[in-house]
């Protein structure tokens, strides 16, 4: 018998969910935002790992100039703290980008070294200037519950 979990190969082990990032102010790292003020703190208690991908949409200045994961303790980003980073790049043209992935164990390891129990995470970007824009998708793979439906195929 089919399910609809059995035709999921990839939204039923995996949240993805994507954003336009519009930073207030440039030359600041920022916490990826849902258009221009929703946080996007995302708990990762259930999934193995955590990837993201941004590109840059609009040129403003000269785009974005780092793409970073943090963890914090819950979603109000209590105790935000890096875990990976490209380091600085340049994405100067439309279509341009990044991705980082990191895994929950490392989360958890890099958080206990440092006294924090990391539950949540997000992407930071920072762009050369206020009116670069970004197109910005997060993938929490490894979910250890699949289920059909885990990644929605309609937002409006």
């Amino acid at each position: 018998m089919v399910t609809a979990v059995a035709t999921e190969k990839l939204f039923a082990n995996a949240k993805i969910e994507s954003f336009i990032h519009m930073p207030a102010a440039g030359a600041t790292e920022q916490s990826v935002k849902a258009g221009a003020t929703a946080t996007t703190w995302r708990a990762m208690r259930d999934y193995g790992g955590f990837a993201v991908i941004a590109v840059q949409g609009v040129l403003g200045g000269s785009g974005m100039i780092k793409l970073s994961i943090y963890a914090a303790e819950d979603a109000s980003a209590s105790q935000a703290t890096e875990i990976k980073t490209t380091g600085a790049i340049l994405t100067n043209a439309i279509g341009d980008y990044a991705v980082l992935e990191v895994s929950a164990e490392d989360i958890q390891q890099i958080g206990k070294a440092a006294g924090y129990d990391f539950t949540h995470v997000t992407a930071y970007i920072d762009s050369n200037h206020n009116d670069d824009e970004q197109g910005v998708t997060y993938i929490r793979f490894g979910a250890k519950h699949r289920k059909s439906g885990l990644t929605a195929t309609y937002i409006s």
